[in-house]
């Protein structure tokens, strides 16, 4: 096998005809300004043609299941292995998605609990043992006595198939019916079942009038139906009442019959798991005024937030259900997995699973999250978490000859942690396996095999091979805007002079899952900067806390703000405004012009140009997703949707419109010789050029500039920004608005995405909003940005129930002298160095 990979002519989106090669089974970083092309041919590039090559090998029939990534811009591409990507898409927020079902541990869990769990009886908590048929002949007798009942035996549970050879078997042997579904059904007619779909198959046996005239006959179906099920046996009394018996288990006291214990009784994504009441998702639902299914916050009062059937609950491997063991924090589930002791005949079954289930919860440990518990939701978890969860579950698979591409793995991670994840990498890259990391980070940088720099600059001014080699070899390089960042002959300077405070706002007694009842004073009108390694409860603090909590004040919200006793000083604010990383839009409708609102003025723009006046076009004549001006041929898309089946979707230019969206009509409208299109084409910087005669556009066609996005096309469509570019989108959005000089804008961890140079531009941006009067909160744990705040707010000392504390207050200055604070730590260097400090 090659021990490269070459890529000849790639030129995905702004990439220049470039030609790369990569050593194979190394840790390679791809870095560059923001926009230079490193998601271009890190994903778009080299993951998508690894996996779209390992589908192609699969069957015409796998392959129309899967969805197929079209084949990247390139001349050629050589030695790529099967590809697995780890990007800046969020995780499923659903509300059945679980930490443990993403990792894959609690499938492991089900199968112990399973195979070595032990029953209790959910009424009165005793350990259940099994029972004889005797033992069931005799309480069918006391409990039916004068009754007329069904004695079924349960066949097929909740299984796929179309079940044909059983029927033809049944009706060999004499049986007459059974109920399919919950229905009955004759076996003389024909029963056609949908292969895809789970069934149950209960054979009626003997329907019987219980008496002591008919004991024998009632003894031949019991041990029929016990015979022919397994040990199982189902009896239907009067008014459809069913009651299960089984050989195997049985409460001696309350005389309740359990069923042999399966995976999928541990499973809340399953009926024959999840709780009945609130069908396996803890808490209450309601329907809201459309009809739909909405989740309450209020626990469910039947499995109290446990999600399962009492029955699921009842078992226990060692002292603990399925649910307290994934309600414990990781650290804990260690040493608990570690002390529970197992029979010598369970040990033999329970030895493997037990070590899968300790080698997964040890990489989350070793990824910097010792603090969650299995039992949490996917959609509670922050972009950083989300992305090293997906890593931890592919670590955990232990693939060999695999190209892993990472987008920014240490987002979300402070410094601290940031080494145990490059060794992490490491024991990957020893495994046989290639990894290529888009990342901005210093210390993950420096640490890496290879080096690959693109740009030199952004969009259309970036795409190009900067220089790639060794870290030696970079740090050489008199022309990469990287290298002189990395040499130390640019930087981001620490702020002569700290801005006063005009006030404070005071939040006490903060409670909210592991912060433990402190007293937090946020400074008005300065920069105020939150920090603290991962899960010591910074957004606990900022937004279940404080941002719900002015959301109900200021906007007459509903939202549920944690738990605390009062907010106080918020006088001299009047609106309050969360920036966060969720994308903008999910449609390729939604782009950067349509979300910052720059293209309604736009579109009145065009409206008042000679041409349109004398049509009598309106502004809606310039939307692409109204009729009248769009293309009727595509709806305003610009391409249509080919369905191929078992091979990739198919997206055709649209023949009519040639990918512009709008008629001929329309496109014929021009303002300085350019019409919608061709505006909507043009990157940020561009269009400056053209709209700066217009003062609402130039604001907000600067203030996109400003944040390092004036590469991006205005039309641009949202799926395809990443997370850090949606958010200085949603930054723009605010910027460009007229502002009070009262508000309170939170921030969540800006730099995401953004280079050494980007994170500059971005920090005078915010500068310049509190100058305004504003008052701006990030949650952060890059240096550059925490040491150009004017105070810092650092939480811990650790994360989980070991963080919650305030270790250290005050301006930067004064947080490095902090001995107990791993921030500070970091800190100290710079101030006293001008560098951090790498472990």
């Amino acid at each position: 096998m090659l021990e490269e990979i070459r890529v000849k002519k790639a030129a995905q989106h702004n990439l220049k005809k470039i030609d790369v090669s990569l050593p194979r089974n190394k840790l390679i970083v791809v870095t560059g300004p923001s926009g230079s092309g490193k998601s271009s041919l890190a994903f778009d590039t080299l993951y998508a043609e690894g996996q779209r090559r390992y589908i192609e090998c699969l069957s015409a029939y796998a392959r129309q299941y899967i969805e197929q990534m079209e084949k990247p811009e390139m001349e050629s591409i050589e030695g790529v292995s099967p590809s697995i990507s780890i990007d800046q898409r969020t995780i499923s927020s659903n509300p059945r998605s679980t930490v443990g079902t993403v990792t894959e541990i609690y499938d492991f869990l089900r199968l112990l609990f399973a195979r070595v769990g032990s029953p209790h009886c959910p009424r009165c908590g005793r350990k259940v043992r099994a029972q004889t048929p005797q033992q069931i002949l005799k309480r069918i007798s006391d409990s039916s006595s004068g009754e007329k009942v069904k004695i079924l035996s349960p066949v097929v549970k909740g299984r796929k198939g179309e079940y044909q050879r059983l029927f033809e078997k049944l009706r060999k042997k004499g049986f007459l019916r059974l109920r399919v579904d919950g229905k009955f059904r004759e076996l003389e007619e024909e029963i056609l079942l949908e292969k895809t779909k789970k069934h149950s198959i209960d054979i009626l046996i003997d329907e019987i009038n219980v008496s002591s005239e008919s004991e024998k006959r009632l003894k031949e179906a019991v041990d029929k139906a016990l015979e022919i099920a397994g040990g199982d046996l189902l009896l239907i009394r009067k008014k459809g009442r069913e009651t299960y018996y089984s050989l195997n288990l049985l409460c001696p006291s309350c005389e309740i019959s359990l069923p042999e214990l399966e995976p999928r009784n541990f499973s809340f994504n399953s009926p024959y798991g999840a709780c009945p009441r609130c069908h396996g998702l803890g808490f209450e639902t309601v329907l809201d005024m459309r009809g739909e299914v909405e989740l309450t916050n209020e626990v469910c009062p039947a499995c109290e937030g446990g999600r399962l059937k009492k029955e699921s609950l009842a078992v226990k491997v060692g002292e603990r259900n399925i649910y307290e063991l994934t309600s414990l924090p990781v650290s804990k589930l260690i040493d608990e997995f570690r002390d529970i002791k197992f029979s010598s005949s369970e040990e033999l079954i329970a030895s493997r699973i037990r070590k899968e289930i300790l080698s997964r919860l040890e990489i989350m440990i070793e990824l910097g999250m010792p603090y969650i518990q299995l039992s949490r939701t996917t959609a509670s978890l922050s972009g950083g978490e989300a992305r090293r969860l997906r890593l931890a579950a592919q670590v955990g698979a232990r693939l060999r000859g695999i190209l892993y591409v990472l987008d920014e793995p240490t987002i979300g991670l402070h410094q601290r942690d940031n080494r145990r994840l490059i060794s992490l990498l490491r024991e990957i890259r020893d495994q046989g396996n290639s990894i290529i990391v888009v990342e901005h980070d210093e210390q993950t940088i420096r640490s890496a095999d290879f080096i690959l720099d693109l740009g030199p600059g952004a969009g259309e001014g970036g795409g190009f091979k900067v220089i790639e080699g060794d870290l030696d070899l970079i740090l050489s390089s008199p022309v990469s805007l990287t290298s002189q960042y990395l040499r130390g002959e640019r930087s981001i300077l620490v702020p002569v002079k700290r801005r006063k405070p005009k006030g404070w706002l005071m939040i006490s007694k903060a409670a909210e899952h592991n912060l433990k009842n402190i007293d937090v004073r946020i400074p008005t009108s300065v920069m105020t900067g939150v920090t603290g390694v991962s899960g010591s409860g910074k957004s606990t603090l900022v937004y279940d806390i404080l941002f719900k909590k002015l959301l109900n004040i200021f906007y007459r919200a509903k939202q549920r703000p944690g738990k605390h006793k009062a907010i106080s000083g918020i006088d001299p604010i009047n609106k309050v405004v969360s920036v966060d990383q969720k994308a903008i839009g999910r449609t390729p409708r939604s782009n950067p012009a349509t979300y910052t609102g720059l293209f309604t003025p736009l579109r009145h723009l065009f409206s008042r140009v000679p041409e349109s006046r004398m049509r009598g076009y309106s502004a809606s004549r310039f939307s692409f997703n109204l009729p009248g001006g769009r293309c009727e041929e595509c709806r305003g898309a610009g391409v249509r949707k080919i369905e191929m089946h078992f091979l990739p979707d198919v997206f055709v230019t649209c023949d009519r419109c040639g990918g512009r969206r709008y008629n001929t009509e329309t496109l014929s409208v021009q303002y300085k010789g350019k019409n919608i299109a061709d505006y909507l084409d043009m990157t940020v910087d561009e269009a400056y050029e053209y709209l700066k005669a217009v003062p609402i556009l130039k604001r907000k066609l600067g203030t996109l500039n400003k944040v390092g996005l004036g590469y991006i096309r205005l039309g641009q469509p949202a799926p395809t920004l990443s997370g850090g570019e949606a958010q200085r989108i949603k930054l723009t959005k605010e910027l460009s608005r007229k502002d009070t000089g009262n508000t309170l804008y939170l921030l969540d961890e800006p730099t995401t995405g953004l280079h050494f140079d980007d994170v500059r531009k971005l920090l005078e941006v915010l500068s310049e909003l509190v100058e305004l009067g504003n008052t701006v909160v990030i949650i952060e744990h890059n240096l550059d940005v925490i040491k150009y705040c004017d105070y810092i707010i650092d939480l811990g000392p650790e994360g989980g129930e070991k963080g919650g504390w305030i270790v250290a207050k005050g301006i930067p200055e004064k947080v490095a002298k902090a001995e107990n604070s791993h921030t500070g730590r970091f800190l100290k260097r710079i101030f006293t160095e001008g560098k951090p400090i790498f472990e």
